[in-house]
């Protein structure tokens, strides 16, 4: 008896529509994961701090002088971020001058920055409840929050202020 040998499958022929299939198929894959990573990255934070950078580094100096200025005031502006009854968000600002008494003839303007998505950001409309004391309210989502607090005389921004807060 002859020895036979086992017998081989023959080999798949690879003809041009398998490899059409495969080139569709690869690219296909990278379209799609592609479009997945479009999606994450328009969607989330764009990491836009200013709206630009040269005339932020222009405003610099004038940035440090109204700092040091701001120093030199002495001032203690507090403020406290909570819950009214309502479930909105209650701000209240006290502006006191460096011996404790309340600071006359300013306004306040307050903003609450969402800390990765400029569209959230709310305006507080302020109140004066008594000389020193600002008070406003706006609803808000519970999350971190970086308040912004302006102190104006004349028109003029003289004290700024900006806090990380939690709102529960």
């Amino acid at each position: 008896m002859p020895d036979q040998a086992p017998a081989m499958k023959s080999p798949r022929e690879l003809t041009g529509r398998t490899v059409f299939i495969c080139l569709v198929g690869f690219f296909g894959v990278v379209f799609a994961a592609n479009l997945v990573m479009l999606r994450a990255a328009t969607s989330t934070f764009g990491g836009l701090e200013t709206e630009s950078a040269y005339k932020a580094g222009l405003a610099f100096k004038h940035e440090l002088t109204a700092i040091r200025a701001q120093d030199n005031l002495k001032w203690q502006v507090s403020a406290h971020v909570g819950r009214n009854a309502a479930g909105e968000a209650a701000v209240a600002i006290d502006v006191r001058d460096r011996r404790g008494a309340p600071v006359p003839d300013i306004g306040v303007k307050a903003q609450l920055l969402h800390p990765l998505m400029s569209r959230y950001d709310q305006p507080v409309t302020l109140d004066s409840a008594q000389p020193g004391r600002f008070v406003g309210q706006t609803p808000l989502a519970a999350g971190q929050w970086t308040l912004v607090i302006d102190v104006m005389r004349d028109d003029e921004r003289v004290f700024r202020s900006r806090s990380r807060v939690v709102l529960k």
